[in-house]
């Protein structure tokens, strides 16, 4: 219908992807969900929208996903690329196959359904997209390498693709988590933010709601750091 906005939301099944569907959808967005588990099929007909079961690292399924947003409501006005959890190991233990699984799940995990969405977004004149990242894509932590090393080329693509189609007011922007409570808990990690909490999953779809509003129109190529102030000094 003329006058709805449109979101998909990939790997949206739990944790911050599913919160972000759910704002999203509050902020008065129809949704399309992907998620492997089912889950996210679920979650986007309750509110309202539809959702795909398949893998973000298979452009079959993310087509699936771009082919039901448009044959249902005819736009895509908002991405949010969110992504599951990599291979991890002592840096020189990880092997060739272990870093490509990392590439597959923190980097190609954005660059495949931007590629589906971004020729519709030009023909739109706009659009946004937003990558859920890591607070340690900058300064990164032994325990998450493949993760730190894959978003940090995240970072990278972000900024040329923000050069190449700021024009077209296609806008892309880069979400910087912390310690999330999706994550499980230990006093270890809460101790070590300044905040001393874990954030939540629902801050961070605020964060993502504002990006894909109006209020944001003038920010692209950015990573907005969500950390209670984990990397203010690094």
């Amino acid at each position: 219908m003329a006058g709805e906005k449109v979101a998909l939301v990939t790997a949206g099944g739990s944790g911050m992807g599913a919160a972000a569907a759910k704002r999203l959808a509050a902020d008065g967005f129809k949704v399309g969900v992907l998620s492997s588990s089912g889950k996210g099929e679920a979650l986007g007909k309750e509110l309202g929208g539809f959702g795909v079961t398949g893998s973000n690292q298979s452009n079959e399924d993310l087509k699936r996903l771009a082919d039901g947003a448009l044959e249902r409501w005819g736009r895509i006005d908002v991405l949010v690329n969110s992504a599951g959890h990599g291979p991890r190991a002592q840096i020189i233990e990880i092997s060739d196959e272990d870093w490509h699984k990392g590439i597959d799940t923190y980097f190609l995990n954005a660059v495949r359904p931007t590629r589906l969405v971004t020729p519709v977004m030009q023909k739109q004149k706009s659009g946004v997209i937003i990558n859920i990242s890591t607070a340690w894509a900058f300064e990164p932590s032994a325990m998450f390498p493949t993760s730190a090393v894959a978003r940090a080329g995240l970072a990278a693509f972000t900024k040329i693709f923000a050069d190449t189609y700021a024009a077209d007011n296609i806008r892309m922007n880069n979400v910087l988590p912390g310690w999330i409570d999706s994550l499980p808990a230990t006093d270890e990690r809460r101790g070590s933010v300044p905040m001393k909490r874990y954030g939540t999953s629902e801050e961070i779809a605020a964060t993502i709601s504002f990006l894909a509003s109006d209020g944001a129109a003038y920010i692209t190529g950015q990573n907005i750091r969500v950390d209670g102030g984990i990397t203010r000094a690094l």
